[in-house]
């Protein structure tokens, strides 16, 4: 198993490529199965989810792969004819995400069967949501020994008003509805930018989704798609995060392919920190103060503050001047970086789902252990500050969504670098 270990105290200063977003690759790469033939996409990152899914396409007797040498950000998946049309749970367990492929299946194959999900251990995050479009649409569900079966001749439009704003649920009862007989309407839709690239995906398919980036999306379903060529959109998470390494650590980074339309929260919440924020050279630069600032924060849907930066800002705020309140309003389990940035000095009190963050000068490297994606990416953070050697243990979590961030930080100056826990 790998550790990250890092040296605190360098200030970053260079340019770094945002990778391919993981959030918009999950479910484009299941919306492959919509279409027959060779879906080609490009600018996909590297990661452990995203193999996952390719191994999940594999697993129903799809041809897909990554390619190598200077197309290693390129998959292709093929599809010709029939497939077995179920996730099993022993991929799934491992990756929520997995269950984008639901509305796919049932919509062009009649019939699905998936395992309940699994991933980060962030809170609930069930998928009652997506059942209730996809019976909207149609679909016969039922629940047995831990999988989702649903079945259904043809899917028909209709009106689907979630509950609650969910982005996964979002994007599978759209996958299902363009491939539906008639109009549907979704109401109470997610906004993500990966929503909207998505249905940009669709649309070249052949699908005719109008409406993605707001609340209501209307879709009129057609009888077939074809497969196309896409490039994945940068991933904004990523770019945040590095955003943030040029804060903390008091450097000045230009963070290419970051768009500054999709990062309009933490690109608020940084320069109310103090930091210089410019749009420049297709991406964005990020120079720090002499003293950050303490900022509070409340994650919320897009366009709000996103949670998955929340723990990133946490670390940013444990070094700033003042104190700082944090309300997490998505997940209920999502403050569980807290114990190990304890351990590096830092001085956090939990009320509830608030954190209440005072800065300290100082913050000193320790072994900490990572707990969830983006708990990994806020501890390296919070190492990039500290006195001393930082070691990361459990960093499975961090290549689930970051794309080799360790040469990346490496790239700016960081001493940083990956090496084999010993058993």
């Amino acid at each position: 198993m790998d550790k990250i270990v890092l040296k605190g105290g360098t200030a970053l200063h260079g340019e770094v490529e945002v990778s391919g977003a993981k959030n918009a690759a999950l479910p484009i790469l299941a919306s492959a199965l919509l279409a027959d033939g060779t879906t080609t996409f490009r600018n996909v990152p590297d990661l452990a989810d995203v193999a996952t899914m390719l191994e999940v396409l594999r697993t129903m007797g799809c041809e897909a792969e990554r390619l190598t040498g200077k197309k290693a950000d390129t998959c292709e998946i093929s599809i010709e004819g029939d497939i077995t049309p179920e996730a099993p749970y022993e991929l799934v367990k491992t990756m929520r995400a997995s269950v984008l492929v639901l509305g796919p299946l049932v919509a062009r194959f009649g019939r699905a069967r998936v395992s309940m999900p699994g991933g980060c251990a962030i809170g609930a995050r069930p998928i009652d949501q997506h059942l209730k479009g996809l019976k909207a649409l149609g679909a016969d569900i039922h629940l047995t020994e831990g999988y989702v079966e649903a079945r259904a001749k043809q899917l028909k439009g209709g009106m689907v008003n979630f509950d609650v704003i969910t982005v996964t649920g979002t994007e599978n009862v759209m996958m299902a509805a363009v491939l539906a007989k008639g109009r549907t309407v979704m109401e109470n839709c997610a906004r993500e930018p990966e929503v909207e690239e998505l249905a940009r995906v669709l649309n070249k398919m052949g699908a005719k989704v109008e409406g993605a980036g707001t609340s209501v999306i209307t879709i009129e379903g057609v009888e077939a798609l074809h497969p196309v060529e896409h490039a994945i959109l940068p991933d904004r998470i990523e770019a945040g995060t590095l955003l943030v390494a040029a804060a903390i650590s008091g450097g000045n980074v230009l963070v290419k392919h970051a768009r500054p339309e999709h990062l309009d929260a933490v690109m608020d919440k940084l320069r109310e920190a103090g930091c210089t924020l410019t749009v420049e050279d297709g991406g964005i630069r990020c120079k720090a103060p002499r003293s950050l600032k303490a900022v509070n924060i409340t994650t919320t849907e897009h366009p709000g503050f996103p949670t998955d930066m929340q723990a990133q800002l946490m670390a940013l705020m444990t070094v700033s001047h003042g104190t700082s309140v944090i309300s997490e309003n998505i997940f209920e389990n999502r403050f569980m970086h807290v114990p190990e940035l304890h351990r590096l000095g830092a001085d956090i009190t939990i009320q509830g789902h608030t954190a209440v963050v005072k800065g300290v000068k100082v913050l000193s490297g320790a072994p900490v252990m990572a707990t969830d994606l983006r708990a990994s990416a806020s501890l390296i953070l919070a190492g990039l500050r500290a006195d001393g050697h930082t070691e990361v243990s459990r960093v499975y979590h961090l290549d689930r969504g970051y794309e080799r961030l360790e040469r990346k930080l490496r790239g700016l100056g960081a001493d940083i670098r990956r090496v084999k826990e010993r058993a």
